[in-house]
């Protein structure tokens, strides 16, 4: 499965259809069962995950429909939560959800710096979203330095994302895999689990990833 090029308009685009005020009411249950079914990373493992490591002061990169940050119970919060996306609509459905925190938003590509404060967050996630960003994972890995960048000494930046090597890809996820990224929904034909090892390595000390299916989840102290 080798990915083709990618244009950024393309794809933008894409992610807009995609993530629009209509499918976000069904994207829990739709990403539910993906994670169930092809994935094999049952939601609970990443409700798990957030609960481990979400701060007082939290940063969520990708959001989604922020099923997961309404439902992790962390030790120490979240009391605050910044929300980043490129796409207004998840960010408005997201913040319209967790109204009961200090909710503040921001609109920008991981590719990019981001236009938040350095070292202001206890905690950085992003969650399910890497394979939807363009290119291989050298390039996209920047994503995890820029949300590094905003998490403050001792801060644990961590997230998932899904594979297509050096993990196991039952033929049901193969098959759900060419589709998405032939659709240009998903930008993971060539990432695998010694990539995202070297990304994470580049930046961090102290980090672990963890498989599930063809998920690989991770965790990393910000130094």
């Amino acid at each position: 499965m080798t990915e083709a090029p990618v244009n950024a308009a393309a794809a933008v685009r894409v992610n807009l259809a995609d993530y629009n005020p209509w499918t976000l009411r069904a994207y829990d249950a739709t990403v539910a069962t993906t994670c169930r079914m092809f994935w094999g990373c049952p939601r609970p493992e990443l409700l798990a995950l957030y609960g481990r490591n979400i701060g007082a002061r939290h940063l969520d990169i990708g959001v989604g429909s922020g099923y997961l940050l309404d439902r992790c119970r962390g030790a120490d919060g979240p009391r605050a939560v910044t929300l980043f996306d490129l796409n207004p609509n998840c960010l408005a459905y997201t913040a319209k959800r967790l109204d009961r925190y200090e909710v503040a938003t921001a609109r920008g590509t991981v590719l990019e710096p981001f236009p938040l404060p350095a070292a202001s967050f206890d905690s950085a996630a992003l969650n399910l979203m890497l394979h939807c960003v363009p290119g291989d994972l050298a390039a996209k890995g920047s994503a995890l330095g820029h949300a590094a960048a905003c998490v403050r000494p001792g801060g644990r930046l961590f997230g998932s994302t899904v594979l297509s090597r050096g993990v196991p890809v039952p033929p049901q996820a193969r098959a759900l895999l060419w589709l998405l990224n032939r659709r240009g929904s998903f930008h993971n034909a060539e990432d695998g689990l010694d990539a995202l090892h070297a990304q994470l390595s580049s930046r961090f000390t102290d980090y672990k990833v963890t498989v599930r299916g063809c998920t690989a989840m991770f965790e990393a102290t910000v130094e």
